[in-house]
């Protein structure tokens, strides 16, 4: 009896005048379950259910353990707190310890970067080290002021100081790394971190290649000291004018030079010397890596004495640019400033500032991730860079983000766990109380050759660049088109301009997806021995190589693979035809509403080509004839070269690579399916869908009428369809590696078809019972494309009266 769910939706179904079964579904899926139950009485019946709207909305509404977990995973460090120890703390404090050496000299420098004083680098070096560890789900990660994130604010910065002079350039800094970390944390607590895997791998790399070259650039001049006395020019041009200007304003190098080229070489030849001995000398390579990682610190700090040694006794008018006055402690704590004529300021450069963060962040975690063997969470660690950065304003912070080269250190020191961040935190406070005075000598000459080391890591190597291009020729034009807009423009627009062509150049491709014909190719594996021989494996394992090889002594097969041979197959190996006038197409990609009518386009032209209309006469008189095939002119006689051609009988589609469809491609398909029972008539077209997975994609298209055989009167029952579908063994698919029962035959494999002629299973002493892996009431819909072949090839020449029209 109907449900009252059922009545009422009858009921709107009448009142709106909805036709609910416009295929005849229920009718012919209860016949064709029917018949194929009669026709293998072995077989436990099985029909398939479509998935509802309501089952969709239970699955992806939260229950209250799913809204438990949602809070709890916010805090990852619950998970191994508990657990903590006194190895893992002597890890994290070597760790700690060294990335904080490193990102004091760092931090400062890129302060610098970002237009601001120096003490602001170490307000966000601080606050981003602190906070991360508390939602951090990779232990490698450094957050803080980075060369890039910190060139981007400098450009904010400078144009504020012309735009809105009334405003310090550290509230614009605070107020933008607020807003940046309010979206950032929102993407994050939304989960919506897979939007980070929308930008590729080469336009990261062309936006770091970039930005690295812009950056360098511009410290050349600081390094020679050119603007030290006088500005002559804007190191925030683009960058080929930065070179330009360098080039011409050399005569004003002053001796500032002396401490930036030799601190730049003491760089590169401490790292070198380093690399040689740790290859020759294997074990001291740990001694050498500490050595090498500290050697931006020991090169600030010898700098720093010999600037101490010229102007203790002339600071106000020392011999070359020095730091300067930096003040102990935080002495611009406040809540930051926020209002309309800041926001509406840098609202235009939003885009680029969160873009930047995303990138850098989530690449650099993924990729250690991969390489020390754990898995990150994408939209928690939004959520950690978004808190660090709303947060870290109120101590005066301005954007950071996860940094390549501090990560890298973090990593190879030894680190094992994000409380090491914590460490590196105490590094930073102690810098900021106990060595601001020693700050003042720093030479600016020497901190831009420490930023100009570390960016240059970050540019791709050539053979970086012809591994992408031996990969994807393609996607090396977007990284020069990236790293050539970042040199002649800016950063902001190298990074669109890579975002939005890689973009492009994805939609191109899912527009343009390509269909196949395939055809049948007779293989046999080479090397995969099934015939008996002596082994030594037990009977166990000769029971579980038996499963998995089918059982067979012969590993002849047939492959389905394309017609035209574009797999790059070799051209000797003969390719058959599956049968005259049966064809089976593959999607090569997603089949949606942007390709739906490219891919259709190709299976009609194909067929077109290789199939000749079944009725030439059902064109009628030359006025009822279609305008763009009017047919030959009156009087004139054309031979039929298509005579020879078959008839089109049936369509494989392998769906494979589909994992749902909509609206529009379906309606395309039911197009087609006009077409070409048009073209076929007065006999149907047989549509035949293998590998289809996704339970929606099948409801799809039996909506419209796929999947079953249509009713069509009074057909004799049995008579049909000769139904050919996979089964298993009941025994096998509940214990697959058992060995209780031994089975004869090929049923061993625990997956068969099943043909016109019932077949049982026999084993020891009774019949196994077998189920199909797919529903009886949908004979269309195949496991795979070799099922599909066997029933079109089992009834095509036996094709009953229903399929006429």
């Amino acid at each position: 009896m109907s449900s009252t769910r059922t009545k009422i939706g009858h009921g709107l179904a009448w009142f709106f005048n909805l036709n609910l079964d416009p295929y005849g579904q229920r009718e012919a899926e209860l016949n064709d379950s029917k018949n194929a139950s009669q026709s293998h009485p072995d077989v436990e019946p099985y029909d398939e259910k479509d998935p509802t709207a309501l089952d969709w909305i239970v699955s992806v509404t939260p229950t209250p353990r799913a809204i438990f977990q949602y809070f709890y995973r916010l805090f990852p460090f619950l998970h191994w707190i508990t657990r903590y120890n006194l190895t893992w703390f002597i890890g994290d404090l070597i760790a700690g310890v060294t990335v904080g050496a490193v990102v004091v000299p760092q931090g400062m420098a890129y302060a610098l970067l970002a237009e601001l004083e120096p003490q602001y680098g170490l307000y966000s070096s601080f606050m981003g080290v602190l906070l991360y560890w508390f939602f951090a789900t990779s232990k490698d990660i450094t957050i803080g002021p980075v060369a890039v994130m910190s060139t981007v604010t400098g450009g904010i910065v400078s144009k504020a100081a012309t735009a809105i002079p009334d405003v310090p350039g550290h509230v614009v800094a605070s107020s933008l790394a607020v807003i940046v970390g309010a979206i950032v944390c929102f993407l994050g607590l939304a989960r919506l971190g897979w939007i980070v895997d929308l930008i590729p791998l080469p336009s990261i790399a062309a936006f770091m290649t970039g930005s690295g070259i812009n950056i360098a650039v511009g410290q050349i001049p600081t390094m020679m000291g050119m603007n030290s006395k006088k500005k002559h020019f804007s190191t925030r041009d683009a960058t080929y004018l930065v070179i330009i200007n360098t080039l011409k304003n050399l005569k004003y190098t002053t001796i500032d030079a002396a401490m930036g080229l030799t601190a730049l070489l003491m760089l590169y030849i401490i790292r070198g010397t380093c690399t040689y001995l740790a290859k020759k000398y294997p074990h001291r390579e740990k001694t050498l890596f500490f050595i090498n990682t500290l050697r931006t610190a020991f090169v600030i700090l010898l700098y720093t004495g010999i600037s101490a040694g010229v102007n203790v006794y002339r600071r106000t008018h020392p011999l070359f640019s020095v730091l300067g006055e930096v003040p102990r402690g935080f002495q611009h704590a406040g809540v930051p400033t926020l209002n309309k004529k800041i926001l509406s300021f840098f609202s235009s450069e939003l885009p680029a500032a969160v873009i930047v963060v995303l990138i850098e962040h989530i690449s650099i975690s993924k990729s250690f991730g991969r390489v020390n063997n754990y898995v990150i969470d994408p939209s928690q660690e939004l959520v950690a860079i978004g808190v660090s950065n709303l947060l870290g304003p109120f101590l005066g912070a301005y954007p950071a983000t996860g940094s390549f080269s501090r990560t890298a250190i973090k990593a190879k020191s030894g680190v094992r766990t994000p409380f090491a961040g914590v460490i590196t935190a105490i590094v930073v406070l102690l810098a900021l109380y106990a060595l601001t005075a020693v700050f003042w000598y720093i030479p600016q000459a020497s901190l831009a050759a420490v930023i100009i080391h570390a960016v240059l890591d970050v540019v791709s190597p050539p053979n970086v660049v012809y591994q992408f291009w031996r990969i994807s020729p393609l996607e090396v034009i977007i990284f020069f088109a990236g790293v050539l807009v970042t040199i002649f423009d800016t950063i902001e627009d190298g990074i669109y301009t890579t975002v939005c062509v890689s973009f492009a150049v994805f939609i191109f491709r899912v527009f343009q997806a390509k269909g196949r014909f395939l055809g049948i190719a007779k293989v046999r594996t080479v090397g995969d021995l099934r015939s008996s021989r002596p082994t030594s494996q037990s009977s166990h394992d000769q029971k579980i190589t038996s499963i998995v090889r089918e059982g067979s002594k012969s590993s002849e097969r047939n492959l389905f693979i394309p017609i035209d041979r574009e797999d790059n197959s070799n051209p000797r190996v003969p390719i058959e035809h599956p049968y005259p006038g049966v064809f089976i197409y593959q999607f090569s990609e997603l089949f949606n509403y942007p390709n739906a009518t490219h891919f259709l386009d190709g299976l009609t032209e194909g067929i077109f080509k290789q199939t000749r209309r079944t009725d030439p006469a059902s064109l009628g008189k030359l006025g009822d004839r279609p305008w763009n095939d009017p047919g030959p002119r009156k009087g004139k006689v054309v031979v039929d070269d298509t005579e020879e051609r078959p008839t089109l009988r049936a369509i494989i589609l392998d769906c494979a690579a589909v994992n749902n469809v909509d609206v529009t491609s379906v309606q395309a398909l039911i197009d087609v399916r006009n077409q070409l029972d048009r073209y076929a008539q007065p006999d149907t077209v047989e549509w035949h869908f293998a590998n289809i997975r996704n339970p929606w994609t099948r409801r799809a298209l039996v909506a419209a009428g796929f999947g079953f055989l249509p009713p069509k009167g009074d057909t004799e029952s049995g008579y049909r369809w000769k139904s050919i579908f996979s089964v298993a063994d009941l025994a096998d698919a509940a214990s697959p590696l058992s060995g209780e029962k031994e089975f004869s035959g090929k049923h061993a494999d625990g997956d068969e078809e099943i043909g016109a002629k019932p077949t049982s299973t026999t084993g020891s002493s009774s019949t196994i019972c077998q189920v199909p892996l797919y529903g009886l009431n949908r004979p269309f819909f195949h496991a795979d494309i070799q099922e599909a072949l066997d029933a079109v090839l089992e009834n095509v020449e036996h094709r009953p009266s229903l399929f006429k029209a």
